[in-house]
């Protein structure tokens, strides 16, 4: 399959199991989706309906059983894992669940070092880590550490890192979870903001119903298959 010529990420029957013989556990089959560029798409289903696997498998952090993914014209599943790494350094952003922040580097050190790392050179990192912070709200907590700040503020944290390299993809892992109802809107503005302003792509797990009014599409996984989409 070719990707979709208007698709910035799509794929193709992915199937991913995990165990061995009977205890072999199908958590995505045959599953199938195209999304176009600068749309806020939510994946939603209660947990175990495959909504992080898909997102590893999006984001090229796990590889499928079956089944293709391609994002920004390249076929990511058929990349060794130095080629993938380097397309999620420069192309994507990420925000897990468990946040994943580095526990000795304050939250400005946190989202410098992944600008680093996506080779973004050393006078450009400043402006960016410090308009990253601000636009989530943290430009008075740059220089706590992350046991210095709450569940809210690390989540935060967190995104400011995904974004501060201004990546075609964000792939988030229930973005919202961590925050209150008021900060969690706070962040899909910011979210549509980054869309408008320059073009990018976003992918959010969720359990949060208000949500769905928002987004642009939806799509709804239940044993490992989507069953519906809007």
């Amino acid at each position: 399959m070719d990707q979709s010529a208007n698709a910035i990420i799509s794929a193709s029957a992915l199937k991913r199991t995990f165990g061995s013989g009977a205890r072999t556990v199908t958590v995505l089959r045959h599953l199938s989706l195209s999304i176009a560029p600068g749309r806020l798409v939510a994946l939603k289903g209660r947990s175990g309906s495959g909504k992080t696997t898909l997102i590893n498998l999006l984001s090229g952090l796990d590889q499928p059983d079956a089944g293709e993914v391609w994002f920004d014209g390249e076929l990511l599943t058929s990349m060794t894992g130095k080629q993938r790494d380097k397309v999620r350094r420069r192309k994507m952003g990420l925000v897990f669940q468990s946040f994943a922040l580095l526990p000795l580097m304050s939250a400005y050190e946190n989202v410098d070092f992944v600008l680093r790392v996506a080779g973004v050179p050393a006078e450009a990192r400043a402006t960016a880590a410090l308009d990253a912070l601000e636009q989530v709200g943290l430009s008075n907590r740059i220089h706590h550490r992350p046991y210095e700040l709450s569940g809210g503020e690390q989540q935060r944290t967190a995104i400011a890192r995904a974004i501060a390299h201004k990546p075609k993809l964000l792939l988030a892992d229930e973005p919202t979870a961590e925050l209150d109802s008021r900060t969690g809107l706070q962040m899909l503005r910011l979210f549509r903001q980054l869309i408008q302003s320059t073009g990018m792509t976003i992918v959010m797990s969720t359990h949060d119903p208000a949500i769905m009014d928002i987004v642009d599409d939806v799509y709804e996984l239940e044993d490992g298959e989507i069953v519906d989409a809007r």
